[in-house]
Formats: structure tokens, sequence, C-alpha cells
């Protein structure tokens, strides 16, 4: 395409924006804010049919909302600080359980700067409205730069005179100059994009769950403190688990496959989860619960003249800081549209190039899950890294090698391929195959 041809946004140009999760809320937010700084006006519609500030399902975006350090870190020198309203809780350490025993992981740097946050104003059935939503937060910043905020739920895309459109269900049919989809991954952006007709094909999937369980904040802050507590757990179909403190409640988050209300409740009634929950605790009847795809792979032609995707539905981070890598995407499809332009060569520049190295950073995630999944499933494994993490939290940071290996898998705060490199140490691989020896030797296997 020709410099002539080359589309680009210009004073009174209008974008329209679907979802105002993280991907949506961060693209509006830095590309208003880049348009004031070069002195252009540009007009930002953002459609989002979720009210955050009602509590449950309703206003929630079905996520178990840890945001990693490296994020929160990178959002403040952005400028962006999260309030104390928003963080339900500082998480200073992972306490990681096994059959074989449990250990604590601390933060390296000790301190609190991974954030636990609702996405919505909080699970159903919430009574205290000293917090706020994440989602709530981001949405307010990007309509505080001038982005229109539209609680309408868009029904149809396709094409009008050349540019992108966008229909509603009250039947308002909108034309934009550039038109970002960030929204999830369910049954309906497959319909949506039929519309827009340019090849886009959704990632793949597989399923989660998550629960919000009622506790009380006492029993919290005795029975889970600022810790997150990570289950390896021999049970088919289960890859890890979760419980996430936030004040009163505790978040249980799980992912494996085909997971159902009988693996829910086997996992729950582990001995190892049951340690950590009160002794007289029973699963309520009636409770806050979802069932969320967490994407795998990468969507096919994510982006074409006038249109790019953004978030779950676009290039994600695999499992862990999916929100961090919402934050990158978006900046850069914000830089790309207003310094290059929105036609498909100009988003298979700089904005593609990050998108690339997320990718690229998930081949590496893959693999350090695989092998978890394998020490998962064979307890002398299991043994030895508890024994190894056990040793390596009485020594300086500094000699910590496996302890900052899990401590990144599980908070997303380091690229995936950085923590594989890590794992390559010869003093922490010597000292983690050494304890596995041992306990085979222990066991009389």
């Amino acid at each position: 395409m020709s410099e002539e041809s080359r589309f680009t946004l210009d004073n009174n140009s209008r974008v329209g924006v679907i979802g105002a999760g993280p991907a949506g809320s961060f693209f509006s937010y830095f590309l208003l804010d880049i348009a004031e700084r070069i002195d252009t006006e540009i007009h930002v519609d953002l459609y989002e049919a979720k009210d955050f500030s009602v509590p449950g399902p309703a206003g929630c975006n079905n996520c178990a909302g840890i945001i990693s350090e490296s994020l929160v870190q990178t959002l403040a020198s952005e400028g962006i600080n999260l309030p104390p309203s928003v963080v339900k809780t500082g998480i200073d350490r992972y306490v990681l359980h096994t059959d074989g025993g449990s250990v604590e992981i601390d933060t390296p740097l000790h301190e609190m700067r991974i954030a636990a946050v609702h996405r919505g104003s909080g699970p159903r059935g919430i009574t205290d409205t000293r917090w706020e939503s994440f989602d709530g937060f981001l949405l307010k910043l990007a309509a505080d730069k001038g982005a229109r905020v539209l609680h309408e739920r868009v029904n149809e895309l396709g094409w009008q005179d050349g540019l992108p459109a966008v229909k509603t269900k009250n039947g308002e049919l909108r034309a934009y100059d550039l038109l970002v989809v960030a929204v999830g991954v369910n049954a309906t952006i497959r319909k949506l994009m039929e519309g827009l007709d340019f090849g886009y094909q959704p990632p793949g999937t597989t399923k989660t769950y998550i629960c919000e369980l009622y506790l009380g904040e006492d029993i919290v802050n005795q029975r889970l403190g600022n810790a997150v507590h990570l289950f390896l757990l021999d049970i088919p179909r289960v890859d890890f688990a979760m419980l996430i403190p936030k004040v009163e409640f505790a978040t249980f988050c799980m992912l494996g496959n085909d997971i159902d209300t009988n693996l829910v409740e086997t996992t729950l009634n582990t001995p190892e989860v049951r340690a950590v929950l009160p002794p007289e605790w029973q699963m309520p009847e009636n409770y806050c619960h979802c069932s969320p795809r967490a994407t795998i792979s990468d969507p096919v032609h994510p982006f074409d003249d006038r249109v790019v995707t953004l978030g779950d539905c676009g290039v994600t981070r695999l499992y862990k800081d999916g929100i961090g890598a919402a934050y990158k995407a978006a900046k850069a499809a914000a830089v790309t549209a207003v310094f290059d332009g929105v036609s498909r060569e100009d988003f298979g520049g700089h904005f593609w190039a990050t998108c690339r190295a997320i990718s690229r950073d998930n081949r590496f995630g893959k693999i350090i899950f695989a092998v978890t999944h394998i020490i998962q499933r064979k307890r002398f494994m299991r043994n030895g890294v508890v024994k190894t993490v056990k040793g390596e939290q009485k020594k300086e940071s500094g000699e910590r090698h496996l302890s900052t290996v899990f401590w990144d898998t599980f908070t997303g705060s380091a690229p995936y391929r950085d923590v594989f490199l890590r794992t390559l140490h010869p003093v922490g691989l010597a000292r983690l195959i050494g304890n596995m020896i041992k306990s085979i030797f222990a066991s009389g296997r």
C-alpha cells in the first residue's frame, strides 16, 4: 500500500472499542493520551454491556484477579497507581502445597507488590462497600481521558461505506475509522467477527473454574494470610488449583480439562486443601462461580485494515498475567494507530512485533507447565521440589534458584523465557535432582 493511500487517524477521527476490560480500557486511555499530546482530537466510543459497580456475574469479567508485581511497577511508571480501594490484599508470598508437604515461597525482594483484586465490585452476596472494581477503575481512567462509555450490547459487526460498523441491541448502526475488538473468547466472538469477514479465527481455549468462597475476614487472615495458596495435586484432569485471599472472601481457581462440579468438590475435599480451610467449613449450596475459557494458542488474522483485536480474543499470555499482556498489546496498538496508521500493513509493524514477542514467550511457558505437569504426577518429584524449596528459603535471595522459578511462574512477574533459563541453573538443578533421588530411596521405590 502506498504512502498516499495509507489509512490514518486525523482530527475528529472516530474509534469504536468493544469491551471495557483491561485491553479495551488501556487502549482507549493510551490512544486519547497520545492524541492529546500531539494536539489531535480523536473521538472514542467504548462499548461495555456490564456494569462493574454491580456485585456478582452482572459486573464481573470472570478472572482470578492477580496483578503481577511487574505490571504494578509498570503502571506506576505511567502515573497509574492502584488505589487502596481497588487492592483487596497485598500478596507477599505463595504457599506451595503437595501431598509431600507445604512450603512458603517469599517474594524475592520482600515487598508486597502483587495485588489481589476483584474484576467486578465483588462476588454475589458481598456487603462491604469499601472496595472498587479493578475493571471499573480502568474504565474510569479511559472515561476521564475523554472516552464516551456506551453501556450497550453489540449484536452485530459489519461494513458501511468501507468503514467497520457496529450495530447495538437497539438497532443503531455506527461506523468508525478504526474498530478495536477487545472481548473474551466465547461463543459470541466467532459470530460477531463473521460480519467483518477478513479471515479472523479465535484462539484455542481450555476450560477453567473460578468460585468465590465466603469465609469471613478473621478466618481469611488466620488461615490464608497475605499468601496465595497453590496446590499441585495428583488428580486426573487438574493441572493446578489456587486459593487467593480477598478480605472476607477466598477466590478458588482451577485449571484443567473438562472441569465439572464433581471434580471441583473432589479437589476442595483433598487433605491439602482442607488443611487450609476452616475445619468445620462446608461447600455452600449457593455461591458465586463461573467457568471462563483461557486461551492456549494464538488467533488467526487478528487484524486487518481498520480492525484490530486485543485481550483474550487477540494474542495474550499463557495462563498468567493476561492483564499485563493486555497492557502491552493495547499500548502498542494505540501507538501504531496514532503514529503509523490503521491499515493492515501498519498493524503488521510495531503492534504485531509486540504480539509476536508475547507469542514466542508462550512457547517457553508451555514447556514450563508441561514439566510442572510431570512433577505433579510423580510423588518423588513433588517431594523433591518441596525439600529443595524449603532448603532454599533458608538461603540468601540470590541462591533461591528454584524458589524464584516457582514465584515468577505462578505470579507472571517475569517472561517465561527468563524463567525457563533459570531452571537450567546448574546449582538449582543439582539440588533438585539430588533431592528427588533421595526421595526415591526414602520411599523405597
